[in-house]
């Protein structure tokens, strides 16, 4: 781990935090230009319904059922840079692949399906290796700040590449729009191979040698046992089936119900996440007054109300209410996130961190696509603006999960699982492959 002492922010004087965050707010720019011209390819150029839009999306997701749990596994018995660079290479051909069926005539819904299903898969192992090697570089005294940072800067990247999407879709063409995200790609693939880290084998303690099944249980039921962790992933599966479900229409719905031009759908997207960027400056100095527990509550459950706003929305003066609704929503996810990221890398055993995330990101994550297809289908059934009322409706209602847990009681996330004062989970009987470093 590096540790270095000297003055100023992480981002001046920790070269491989630096590139680290350059590839990561690179990847999220183009995430967030995939997240507006992948509907916009299906709408605009194959004239996709509402259901085919939702399912879409829901392929982006599905891996995270599928191979959430064993890439954990992986991530722990191996290094993960290489894990993180093999999965942005994968990303980067696939994607460009887009363009190129256009121009030769053979896109097609299927092909995007494809495209979105394996890139999903490429960024299960991606991001769960990079939430597991975060620490490895960072001390713990830094870890809030570069948790901050990088949240931050995933938001302003969301910002400028929803706007980029939108205009990019006028003017050179949706299509054209995924060689921008494969470009951010490349760009990642170049700032981890500068890393100059030297990653230490994996720490194997805990592993069952061959046993993929008892590794893949020991994650979940450190989830399952432990009360601030249950909480938090029942909390963040109820409320990413929402969230997923009216974000996976709502290029369909400003398009066809509030009558928006592809650049004003871009502009107006990005417009609402610029309060990602409000949430991450907030969070650490919002916890620090108030405690972390606390914050979680306000940002949470205090924000997602606002998102009630959001089916309001019409052409003109109506649009207002939309920016408003989802600029409170989205500053209230990305706070939540900066906590509850440094919370989740201080409680967790470092052995443990990748199992961890793997089975936290799979209950999390698992529900993104059934929001995608729920929202798809009540689209279809009752009409695309009742669709937004019930998925908007259940941000709020899933934060009610937080009220019924010791995050209620307690001023502050504990600082470890030995601050806690409970002994939860203990470290899985297992055969220790090598000594711990």
């Amino acid at each position: 781990m590096s540790r270095d002492t000297r003055g100023g922010g992480l981002l001046r004087r920790h070269r491989d935090f630096r590139l680290l965050w350059c590839g990561e707010t690179s990847g999220k720019f183009g995430a967030s230009v995939t997240r507006v011209t992948m509907p916009l390819i299906a709408v605009s150029t194959l004239h996709a319904g509402t259901f085919e839009v939702g399912l879409l999306s829901a392929s982006a997701w599905l891996p995270w059922l599928v191979i959430g749990l064993p890439a954990g596994v992986w991530v722990d018995r191996t290094r993960r840079k290489p894990i993180m660079l093999a999965a942005a290479a994968v990303s980067l051909v696939l994607f460009a692949a887009v363009p190129v069926a256009g121009w030769t005539g053979h896109l097609n819904v299927g092909l995007l399906l494809v495209v979105a299903l394996l890139t999903g898969a490429a960024a299960v192992f991606f991001q769960t290796a990079y939430t597991a090697y975060l620490p490895s570089i960072l001390d713990a005294r830094d870890q809030p700040e570069g948790n901050a940072k990088l949240h931050g800067s995933a938001s302003a990247a969301q910002i400028a590449g929803l706007g980029a999407a939108g205009l990019v879709a006028q003017v050179a063409g949706a299509v054209n729009g995924m060689l921008v995200n494969a470009g951010t790609f490349l760009v990642s693939v170049l700032c981890l191979t500068g890393i100059r880290h030297r990653e230490p084998p994996a720490d194997r303690i805990g592993l069952r040698s061959g046993a993929l099944l008892g590794d893949v249980g020991d994650g979940l039921r450190l989830v399952v046992r432990d009360p601030w962790l249950r909480t938090l992933t029942l909390f963040g599966s109820a409320s990413n089936l929402a969230l997923m479900g009216y974000q996976s229409i709502q290029v369909v719905f400003l398009a066809e119900s509030v009558g928006l031009a592809p650049g004003a759908i871009g502009g107006l997207i990005a417009a609402t996440s610029s309060g990602g960027v409000a949430g991450a400056l907030v969070a650490r100095g919002v916890a620090e007054r108030i405690g972390t527990a606390r914050a979680t509550l306000v940002f949470e459950l205090g924000l997602a109300v606002f998102a009630l706003l959001i089916p309001l929305s019409f052409a003109g003066a109506g649009l207002s209410l939309y920016v408003i609704g989802g600029f409170c929503v989205s500053a209230g996810v990305v706070a939540g996130n900066v906590i509850k990221a440094s919370f989740q890398q201080r409680y967790c055993p470092p052995e443990l961190l990748g199992r961890l995330t793997a089975s936290i990101s799979f209950l999390n994550y698992g529900t993104i696509p059934l929001g995608a297809l729920l929202a798809g289908g009540l689209g279809a059934v009752l009409g695309v603006r009742p669709a937004m009322w019930i998925m908007t409706a259940g941000v709020p209602a899933a934060a009610l999960i937080l009220l019924f847990s010791p995050i209620r009681r307690s001023r502050d996330l504990p600082a470890s699982r030995r601050a806690y004062g409970e002994p939860g989970l203990p470290l899985p009987d297992a055969e220790p492959v090598l000594p711990p470093r």
